[in-house]
C-alpha cells in the first residue's frame, strides 16, 4: 500500500516533462501490445524485417524503457533533464513511429535504400539512435555526479545507466554495420548481422528499468542499508552474468 501511494505521489508531483514522458511511454507500450495481437491473430511469420513483430518490439521496448528513463532520471541531480528527457520522449514517438509505418507499407525500415523515401526513413531512424545515444549519455555522467541518495540507489542507477548506454552502443554497431553491408548490396546479410546483436541490446536495454526498481522496492522493507547495498550488488552481479549469456548465444 505504501508503495502504490508513493506512486501516486511520483505522478502527483512529476513536472510536465515527466508527465508527458510517462503518458507517450504508455501509448508506445500500448501499440506494441496491439501489433502483438495481430501478429498472433494473423499467423504471419514472427522473422525477418517485415514481420509486424517488429513494430511490437519496438513499441513495447520504448514504452518501457522511456517510462523507466523518466522515473530513473527523477532521482538524479541534473540542471538539463527537462531538454534530455524531452529529446529522448520525442526520438521515442519518431522510433516507433517510422518502424510501425514502414511495416504496415511492408517494405523493411532499416537498411532499406530502394527509394527516397525509405532512404530518408532508414537515415531518421540512425539519426534517431544517435541523439539517444547522446541523452542517455547526458544521464548516465549525471548519475555518477549525484551523491546525495542512498548507497543501494546510487549503485543501482549507476550500474542501469551505464548497461543502458552500452546497449545504445550495440545498437549503433548494430546500424553502423547494416548500413555498411546494404549500401555494398548486401542487404540480406545486413539484416542478419544486425540482428545476431539482438539479444545483447535486449537484455542490457531494461537494467535501467531493473535496478533501480529493485532498489526503490527493498526501501519498503526492514532491511538495514547495508544489506539493501549487497543484495543490489549481487544483483548487478546476475545482470552481467545474463548479458554475458547472451553475448554467448549472440
Amino acid at each position: 500500500m505504501t508503495a502504490l501511494l508513493d506512486t501516486r505521489r511520483i505522478w502527483a508531483r512529476g513536472r510536465t516533462v515527466d508527465k508527458a514522458a510517462y503518458v507517450v511511454a504508455a501509448v508506445l507500450f500500448t501499440s506494441g501490445l496491439v501489433h502483438l495481437v495481430i501478429l498472433v491473430a494473423s499467423g504471419t511469420t514472427w522473422e525477418g524485417p517485415l514481420s509486424y513483430r517488429k513494430a511490437m518490439t519496438f513499441g513495447l521496448s520504448f514504452g518501457l524503457t522511456l517510462a523507466g528513463l523518466a522515473w530513473a532520471t527523477s532521482f538524479l541531480t541534473i540542471r538539463r533533464r527537462t531538454a534530455l528527457l524531452g529529446a529522448f520522449t520525442a526520438v521515442s514517438v519518431v522510433e516507433v513511429a517510422l518502424v510501425t509505418l514502414q511495416v504496415w507499407r511492408r517494405v523493411p525500415s532499416h537498411f532499406n535504400f530502394e527509394t527516397g523515401f525509405d532512404t530518408v526513413v532508414s537515415y531518421t531512424l540512425a539519426a534517431g539512435g544517435g541523439v539517444i545515444i547522446v541523452t542517455v549519455l547526458g544521464f548516465a555522467v549525471a548519475a555518477w555526479r549525484t551523491t546525495t541518495l542512498s548507497p543501494s540507489m546510487t549503485l543501482a542507477l549507476r550500474f542501469g545507466f551505464v548497461v543502458l548506454f552500452a546497449a545504445m552502443v550495440v545498437g549503433a554497431i548494430m546500424v553502423a554495420d547494416g548500413v555498411t553491408l546494404a549500401r555494398g548490396g548486401q542487404p540480406q546479410l545486413a539484416y542478419t548481422t544486425a540482428g545476431s546483436l539482438k539479444p545483447v541490446h535486449a537484455v542490457a536495454l531494461h537494467a535501467i528499468l531493473v535496478m533501480p526498481a529493485l532498489a526503490w522496492l527493498l526501501r519498503y522493507t526492514s532491511w538495514p542499508e547495508r544489506r539493501r547495498t549487497r543484495t543490489i550488488q549481487a544483483a548487478a552481479v546476475v545482470y552481467t552474468l545474463l548479458i554475458a549469456g547472451a553475448i554467448i548465444v549472440s
